[in-house]
């Protein structure tokens, strides 16, 4: 803000000249004092000059509806909606966001500071106020190869950017434990930046938890009862309610919310695909569960709002009141939180369910051809054992976690898999698409049902290698080859041809399309995995197998060096003693 916006600010606010806009009719909801009073809303430029009985250049009539603050999502991860960030925008602000705290964690692993600038870049042209913060964890572990390597001389230049608000969510949490010197130095890194650093310590108690929260890590989505979530209130930390397209935490967590503690709440959806954000929306769904578990609507709202802005530190929004940022969302009522209309820094954004600026999009240059093979064949899908018990990826319906499986297989003269069509157990491969090196890990999964062809991804958290299973090595070598032609993305083949397939150029990870397409492909790609390859319809077949190399979720998982035993915290054989 300018000089002369200011001036016109408080002439605007003291009733000297007439207001840009008028809303007039409202039930406006106060954050601050927990009341609803009716009036009108004046803004002058970006900002509401005040409440009150205001003329205006333009006057709305809201007709009864409820103003609120514009909603802001504590952590997402706009990847995991597969699109690019100014679709995520389209998408979000007709169901009330107005900012989101965005973590780029997995196009940085991807790409390295490229993927960030490229994501930055794409914000600027939605309307959605998109915030980001600095992934931490790059690569995520050490037990893979990964796009880039970013440590705390890599930090420095993007944490003094104005859009990076600090640190990722701190998945090495056993690193800062332990003050291990280069977790100290990352978090040193933005602690000199007078940057906010975001937690992830799942399953942390006691001591542990007190090292963790000594480092002053700002707040934890990863709690899933309300024992933990007291924890970490009690150590001075946030907590992000979590209703995502996988992890679905807000239900349990509104148990334990309470007068006293509901100010250091906050909501989050961290993945969210465009199904979810189709047919659920996004944070108007979260509040309509607040409401149906039994919270106060402006309490839940203030958790969606003033919690979120006062946590990241965004102290210019969050509220409806003089001199605060003029997003506002009008709704129907506060029960089924119905969006109307949402205006965003004072421009109208989005009414009766459209997005109404014209969407343009950065170029995507700068990200594609991520996909990079080499020295590949199906003979690297060749293991050569010599016992037939072996260790098995062990699915649990309905998560990520796994268990490990021992198991007897058939081998022929070779030491080769034989697959028996009347067992669930099948090979699974990673296959290293960063560097160049023509690494392949290969093992077994149990549980996933497919019975015929092959399932190929690109994204495969969280170095995003390509990962493949499938019934024979020939299906195997088949999806992976097309899904390295189209540059990433999801692959279903059947009898060597392409059944299904949705390409995502941007790093492998997202597509250029709408959310409306996507959603279109993914349906396409779930009935064929269904139909088609047999696989069991309770296991989600693309979200599943893509987190089947994420070496930090128990029991056993695969990366490109081989089969990793979370539990032990190392590599195992995949033949069994």
């Amino acid at each position: 803000m300018n000089r002369d916006d200011l001036k016109k600010l408080i002439d605007t606010a003291a009733g000297r000249i007439p207001a840009d806009v008028v809303i007039k009719n409202c039930k406006i909801v106060n954050v601050f004092s927990g009341k609803i009073q009716e009036g009108n809303l004046a803004i002058s430029g970006t900002e509401i000059a005040g409440i009150g009985d205001y003329e205006g250049k333009t006057v709305v009539d809201a007709q009864g509806r409820y103003a609120v603050p514009g909603f802001i999502d504590s952590h997402i991860h706009i990847e995991s909606s597969y699109v690019s960030p100014e679709e995520e925008g389209r998408m979000l602000v007709p169901h009330g966001a107005t900012t989101i705290i965005a973590d780029p964690h997995e196009i940085v692993n991807v790409c390295g500071i490229k993927g960030l600038d490229y994501m930055m870049e794409a914000a600027k042209n939605t309307a959605l106020d998109i915030q980001y913060v600095l992934p931490s964890c790059v690569p995520a572990t050490p037990f893979e190869h990964s796009g880039a390597v970013i440590n705390a001389p890599e930090m420095e230049e993007p944490l003094q950017r104005e859009n990076v608000l600090g640190l990722g969510e701190f998945m090495n949490f056993p690193g800062v434990i332990a003050a291990d010197d280069m977790v100290l130095d990352k978090l040193m890194c933005a602690k000199r930046a007078g940057k906010i650093i975001d937690g992830h310590g799942p399953g942390i108690a006691g001591k542990a938890l007190n090292a963790y929260a000594s480092a002053r890590i700002l707040a934890d989505h990863e709690c899933s009862t309300v024992e933990e979530m007291n924890d970490r209130l009690e150590r001075g930390m946030y907590i992000l309610l979590r209703q995502g397209s996988a992890c679905h935490n807000l239900r349990p967590l509104l148990k334990g919310i309470t007068p006293e503690n509901s100010r250091r709440c906050l909501l989050c959806s961290d993945d969210r695909q465009p199904k979810t954000i189709l047919n659920e929306g996004h944070l108007d769904n979260h509040l309509r569960i607040c409401v149906e578990e039994g919270l106060d609507p402006v309490t839940a709202i203030r958790m969606a709002t003033l919690n979120a802005a006062e946590c990241f530190r965004l102290y210019d929004r969050g509220a409806l009141a003089p001199g605060y940022r003029a997003d506002i969302v009008l709704l129907d009522d506060l029960k089924d939180f119905n969006v109307d209309r949402v205006w965003i820094a004072g421009a109208l954004t989005a009414e009766k369910g459209r997005y109404l600026p014209e969407v343009k999009k950065y170029p995507i240059d700068s990200v594609k051809g991520s996909v990079i093979v080499k020295d590949f064949s199906k003979e690297k899908f060749r293991m050569h054992l010599k016992s037939n018990k072996v260790h098995a990826i062990g699915i649990l319906p309905g998560g990520v976690v796994t268990e490990k499986v021992v198991t007897q297989i058939q081998l022929d003269e070779h030491g080769e898999f034989v697959r028996d069509p009347d067992v669930d157990l099948v090979k699974v491969a990673v296959v290293e698409r960063h560097q160049g090196t023509g690494n392949v890990a290969c093992g077994f999964l149990k549980g996933y049902g497919i019975r015929a062809g092959a399932v190929a991804l690109s994204v495969a958290h969280d170095s995003h290698n390509i990962i493949v299973a499938g019934v024979s090595d020939d299906e195997m070598e088949c999806a992976v080859n097309a899904l390295v032609a189209q540059e990433g993305g999801i692959v279903l083949v059947k009898d060597g041809k392409v059944l299904e397939r949705m390409p995502m150029p941007i790093a492998g990870l997202m597509s250029d399309q709408t959310g409306e397409w996507v959603d279109q492909r993914l349906t396409a790609i779930h009935e064929k995995a269904y139909q088609e390859l047999g696989i069991h319809g309770d296991v989600e077949p693309v979200m599943t197998l893509c987190f089947m190399s994420l070496a930090v979720i128990p029991e056993l998982k695969l990366t490109d060096e081989g089969l990793f035993d979370v539990s032990r915290f190392g590599f195992i054989p995949v033949e069994a003693e």
